[in-house]
């Protein structure tokens, strides 16, 4: 796409009137532009530049005689070039830093914590992704008989999340034989990596001994399926779904129906943030380049966290595309800085 450059008085009503739109849902006319130019110009003047803008494809008039709303590329264009993003406003920032200081740096308790807030500041949906399960480091396992070759798998990480699998086993162990393999894995493997665990694994699976002796090999079969089990996969926690039911973008049923099926399939918004975003910095993500039929209306804003291991997941909101996206980022963005800092502040 042909890069946009846009004079100082073009860039200011484009600035006005996304404003004026995002704040009432309203085409912008000429006249109200008018008034809150700089330079008092009259609204003739005005429309003179909404129409290059509008031929730009920046702005477009829904109806001949109503004002304009921005296109999804003036959006665009907004958020790299003119977008403003300052610190929260000071009640803001105290209630994000009340609520995350009773988290502390325990990611377990965060996963809750932080969508509720993100969806209680901006109106829109909070999430929050973690780091790849493979990055997860091992504290505690336990494997459980549900049935005839059928075992709940419960993993803790050294963040106290906790995992829950259901695997469907070949051969069927009794209580004592999953126990034992379980305690043998967290004696051998306590304080490693996902992706430490199974090359461990693979090395046992190499030895002879792993073939008679039947503790070892209870725990190369139970860690193995389990990991196989688990790939790459990261969890995620949305808050405030409810939320897009306020905004008459979403009003339409249809619409409203294929919104909630993807924030049921959560998979589908953790295979988006991969495909979109840039793990060194925040994103904002809009309509068509979320890749999601189902997400064309909404816009996603993102910042990364860290733990102290080096992983990384993410925070954020999703919302329509007439967000206040300066408030968004900023709030994302001064959530995920503090909460990295807890995460990875060091143990009194």
């Amino acid at each position: 796409m042909t890069e946009i450059v846009l004079d100082v008085r073009s860039q200011e009503i484009l600035r006005k009137i996304i404003s004026g739109y995002i704040l009432t849902g309203e085409p912008v006319g000429s006249r109200t532009v008018a008034k809150l130019t700089r330079e008092g110009l009259s609204p003739a003047s005005v429309r003179n530049v909404m129409a290059d803008l509008e031929e730009l494809g920046l702005l477009t008039q829904p109806h001949t005689s109503a004002g304009r709303v921005p296109t999804e590329r003036g959006y665009r264009y907004y958020i790299d070039w003119l977008l403003k993003v300052g610190q929260p406003a000071a009640r803001d920032r105290a209630l994000i830093d009340s609520s995350l200081s009773r988290v502390g740096g325990e990611l377990s308790e965060a996963m809750e914590v932080v969508p509720r807030l993100l969806a209680r500041l901006t109106r829109h949906v909070g999430y929050l992704v973690t780091p790849p399960v493979s990055d997860a480091v091992l504290k505690h396992i336990e494997f459980m008989r549900l049935h005839t070759r059928r075992i709940l798998v419960v993993f803790v990480d050294r963040d106290e999340v906790v995992t829950h699998r259901i695997l469907d086993m070949e051969e069927d162990l009794d209580q004592a034989d999953l126990s034992r393999a379980a305690r043998y894995l967290v004696d051998a493997f306590a304080g490693k990596t996902l992706q430490e665990i199974r090359d461990g694994l693979v090395r046992l699976m190499a030895e002879e001994k792993a073939r008679f002796d039947s503790l070892l090999s209870n725990a190369v079969t139970l860690g193995t399926r389990y990991l196989d089990a688990e790939s790459e996969e990261r969890r995620v926690v949305l808050d405030g779904t409810t939320n897009i039911m306020h905004y008459p973008e979403f009003s339409d049923v249809d619409t409203m129906k294929r919104l909630f099926e993807t924030f049921e399939e959560k998979h589908r918004l953790v295979n988006l943030l991969d495909r979109c975003l840039d793990p060194s910095g925040s994103r904002v993500v809009l309509g068509s380049e979320i890749d999601d039929p189902a997400l064309g209306s909404m816009a996603l804003v993102a910042s990364p966290y860290r733990l102290v291991d080096g992983a990384s997941g993410w925070i954020g909101i999703l919302g329509p595309t007439r967000m206040e996206y300066d408030r968004a980022v900023s709030l994302v963005d001064y959530i995920s800085r503090l909460f990295s800092t807890l995460l990875t502040r060091p143990n009194p």
